[in-house]
């Protein structure tokens, strides 16, 4: 079982996960829908996760829950809004830990599918842009 760490933009909100990312416990993916779009400013990566591996170690009294659509709670930091998790009312074991807020995610997740492509705008969706290791070179 392995150990990971994460938290928000500001370290505010610090967490430890312990457990299995991915695999076993379900789909990586990139959702595109409009939600997902407003709620982290562009596709959401997420991992899903067992609940009771997930301890808040600092900021817990940060950490504000917002009802996108019912039963669904997205999970933020109040000080910078860096997005923590997501929970279902219905599925209380599970989280969906969001990519960007691990401190340091295995190499081996990889992206399963990606999620409500048809109705994303061109920006959005998927694409074989180049990819750059910092800034583009046009950009300084």
């Amino acid at each position: 079982m392995s150990k990971f760490t994460g938290g928000c933009l500001c370290g505010g909100v610090l967490y430890t996960y312990q457990g299995e990312l991915g695999g076993a416990a379900g789909a990586v993916t990139v959702c595109h829908c409009a939600a997902c779009r407003k709620a982290q400013g562009y596709a959401a990566a997420v991992v899903p996760a067992c609940a009771e591996g997930f301890v808040v170690t600092a900021g817990a009294d940060l950490i504000r829950e917002y009802e996108s659509s019912p039963g669904k709670k997205r999970a933020f930091c109040s000080l910078c809004g860096s997005p923590l998790y997501s929970r279902r009312d219905d599925r209380p074991e599970v989280l969906r830990i969001r990519l960007g807020s691990l401190d340091h995610p295995p190499e081996s997740l990889t992206v399963d599918a990606h999620t409500f492509t048809e109705g994303a705008p061109a920006w959005a969706r998927p694409d074989d842009a180049p990819r750059y290791a910092g800034l583009e070179p046009a950009r300084t």
